[in-house]
């Protein structure tokens, strides 16, 4: 893990397309980068601890030119961030690089040093080189020694592999790990995302389980697991260039949070109509379990699980329909227990997030009606697997900390809590005046950014702080827990989430004039129990800043600061105030002087567990 790029061309130098596809993947976060390109008769390998520019600076110094090559970016899984644990691997006459983990790695890695193989890493990557070439030697035949390799890996994994003897060929395995061809005029291309090869070429074929694919310039034959030749659509990607420049802004995460009025309304375009959620947005599928379903599964990630937790209590309070959230990691290991009339729902930006695709695939054999993905990638895993779809059409998000699809998966979970109400013919009503306040919310949002400044003067109360607190009741609660996870994840500053009635139960302990609470107040029914929390940090020293409206009576005193936020539809805060705590953690970010748009350790794309 993190990102893969290859080549095989007649006649183009294929080094510069590998050096722009792993500047194309850098949103996905990584710690070392590599290439390996066959040169004459032999393969060349440049690899760097550090980022894609330090590989670019050795390669200025020592040049590497050749049609055939492979280049990767590495998120350690298996051994240090080091030059001699980056990708590619070798051994003897290959290269390969590896997106994923290997499971059974150190019982392959104690069989192969038996045979006399010498490891020079610490990764699980380097079996697999090893275990190639050792299935090679039995009969020169590369396609047989991948082949059988992959019959004994357990885990996940996308791997690309290129051979000394045969200049114009590169095979690739997918399994688990997402993997996509790009093709061309004499030339094809491979990559983990196919925004990595898009100045190349809009044509791609997607891997599919267990397929590998043997590739050279003029033609790509694909087989299953089994060894049958398989076929694969040829899709075309109309996917805007300017995506990837920042333009006006200092960083991605900066430039996709002012995105997220334009976000919301593509979300929303062509979905609602004379005041109604038009009822095929979610597909011709949908309008015959809908009616059905009584019970919701939401499953997800990170970002993702806080946005259906918001959603269960849309679902319970509007369509009046049992909702059960769970973490993907831990739901695919439970003996989950599967009430009758059940949809699943699962919720991905990436759509390869390893933990919710193993969870969707073992559901598949539950009592299920259907499965639901809701995502922002239109030709990922969890899209192509799921029994219906809704895309959030958010655009691509480059910073890897999530923002825009965050809000967006709101407003698709609302539309989906508003369509499953109307079939069982529940708060029509609040349909309608729902959706009279989705469509002002892009204006609401505009508004809302416009306190960037005041928020950027907040910054400095935390440069030197150790931890903070996010407080929240009701909706409010997952919107504590994603502005905490979002300053943690970017300023590397300790934050928790907490429903505020749980202050007493712990967390109050840690109160003191050190400890900056930050409170999501908006007035709602929850408004009096709040201020009465916000009142107990104060009488204990706690430094307060308050997110709220007009209405809710909270006023600026010593140690309580208030941002004014425009007054919304209850329903609707959630979507609205995690706007200024992506602002916040934004701008503390940067004030501690931290990688914003690739924060350490962490990856954009999670394919592994």
């Amino acid at each position: 893990m993190c990102g893969i790029v290859g080549a095989v061309s007649h006649q183009r130098d294929v080094t510069p397309v590998l050096m722009e596809g792993l500047r194309r993947l850098e949103y996905r976060g990584y710690d070392s980068a590599g290439v390996a390109v066959l040169v004459d008769d032999a393969i060349v390998r440049c690899r760097v601890l550090g980022k894609v520019q330090g590989l670019s600076n050795a390669l200025e110094q020592a040049p590497i030119h050749g049609y055939l090559g492979i280049a990767h970016t590495r998120w350690a899984t298996h051994g240090e961030p080091s030059e001699h644990n980056a990708h590619p691997h070798m051994s003897h006459h290959l290269a390969l690089v590896h997106n994923g983990i290997i499971e059974n790695y150190v019982e392959l890695r104690t069989e192969l040093m038996a045979s006399g193989y010498v490891f020079l890493s610490q990764t699980d990557t380097e079996v697999i080189a090893h275990l190639i070439d050792h299935y090679y030697q039995q009969k020169n035949d590369l396609l047989y020694a991948v082949q059988q390799s992959v019959s004994r890996l357990r885990g996940a994994y996308g791997v690309a592999i290129i051979h000394e003897h045969f200049p114009q060929r590169m095979i690739v395995v997918r399994s688990g790990s997402p993997i996509v061809i790009g093709l061309g005029e004499n030339e094809n291309f491979i990559a983990s995302d196919p925004f990595a090869l898009l100045p190349v070429t809009q044509r791609f074929q997607y891997l599919e389980e267990g397929d590998i694919a043997d590739i050279s310039p003029d033609h790509v034959d694909l087989y299953n697991l089994q060894g049958s030749p398989v076929t694969r659509k040829i899709k075309t990607l109309d996917m805007k260039e300017d995506v990837a420049n920042k333009g006006e802004y200092e960083h991605f995460m900066q430039k996709e949070i002012f995105e997220q009025a334009e976000a919301i309304t593509s979300t929303l375009e062509g979905r609602v109509l004379h005041g109604h959620v038009l009822e095929r947005i979610f597909g011709e599928k949908a309008e015959s379990v809908f009616p059905s379903v009584r019970h919701v599964q939401i499953i997800a990630c990170g970002t993702s699980y806080h946005a259906g937790l918001i959603a269960a209590y849309w679902l319970e309070e509007i369509a009046q329909i049992e909702c059960r959230v769970d973490i993907a990691s831990e739901f695919r290991y439970r003996n989950v227990i599967v009430p009758e009339s059940s949809l699943l729902v699962c919720i991905s930006q990436s759509g390869e997030t390893a933990d919710t695709l193993a969870a969707l695939r073992q559901s598949a054999h539950k009592a299920y009606v259907a499965s639901l993905a809701i995502c922002n990638a239109p030709e990922s895993s969890l899209v192509r697997e799921a029994d219906i779809v809704f895309m959030t059409r958010a655009g691509r998000e480059i910073g890897v900390a999530s923002t825009k699809a965050f809000t967006t998966q709101l407003a698709a979970l609302l539309l989906l809590t508003l369509t499953l109400a109307k079939n069982h013919k529940k708060n029509t009503r609040a349909e309608k005046n729902l959706l009279a306040a989705l469509e002002q919310l892009p204006s609401l949002i505009q508004d809302v950014l416009q306190l960037d400044l005041r928020i950027k003067q907040l910054a400095s109360l935390f440069k030197e702080k150790t931890s903070a607190l996010f407080l929240g009741r009701g909706t409010n609660f997952p919107v504590a827990l994603e502005g905490a996870l979002k300053l943690k994840e970017i300023s590397y500053l300790h934050a928790e989430g907490y429903a505020a009635g749980e202050l007493k139960h712990g967390p109050i302990a840690l109160i003191d004039h050190t400890m900056p609470v930050i409170v999501i107040a908006p007035s709602d029914s929850w408004i009096e129990k709040l201020r009465s929390n916000i009142e107990e940090v104060r009488s204990r020293g706690g430094v307060v800043i308050v997110f709220t409206d007009q209405n809710s009576g909270i006023h600026e005193e010593a140690g309580l600061t208030v941002i004014r936020l425009p007054s919304v539809h209850p329903m609707l805060t959630p979507i609205v105030y995690a706007i200024p705590l992506q602002l916040l953690s934004y701008h503390v970010a940067v004030a501690r002087g931290t990688d914003v748009d690739q924060p350490r350790n962490l990856a954009k794309s999670v394919t592994v567990e």
